[in-house]
């Protein structure tokens, strides 16, 4: 499964992952209706990766995702839960991926800048000629009708 290494760390991009032992584990009961079973399974899966402190995040990547990370981090700390299965190691899963995408979403270059280029004469012209076109079918229409 993408977002997943052999070791069941998270792969993030290229050469990059995140050893097992750097991501922290919770679990609770879900929220939401169930019955018998949501009411005594811990089933939610709460993921936490510290991403100020991580040493498997090169610097440069480590600064290009604390700064488009930081509405969603707490202390440095980025947290992501997982309660839509009825079974933890499926949300174990589910939060694993959803990690992996948001770090490999964080760490992206940035887009290359688009170049302006100069307006043909042509669409100029074209576009001067239709509001001329425009103006006059609007005075006609305020004209006095004697």
């Amino acid at each position: 499964m993408p977002g997943e290494a052999p070791d069941r760390g998270v792969h993030v991009r290229g050469s990059v992952s995140i050893p097992e032992s750097e991501l922290r584990w919770r679990f609770s009961r879900s929220s939401g209706p169930g019955g018998q079973h949501v009411n005594t399974s811990a089933t939610a899966a709460e993921l936490s990766f510290d991403v100020a402190n991580s040493p498997s995040l090169p610097e440069h990547l480590r600064a290009r995702a604390l700064e488009r990370l930081a509405g969603r981090l707490v202390r440095g700390v980025l947290t992501v839960r997982a309660e839509e299965f009825r079974s933890q190691a499926r949300n174990r899963d589910a939060a694993r991926t959803r990690l992996a995408m948001l770090l490999a979403e964080a760490t992206a270059p940035p887009p290359k800048k688009r170049i302006p280029k100069k307006v043909p004469r042509a669409v100029n012209e074209r576009r001067l000629e239709n509001k001329r076109r425009r103006s006059a079918i609007k005075r006609q229409r305020s004209a006095r009708w004697d």
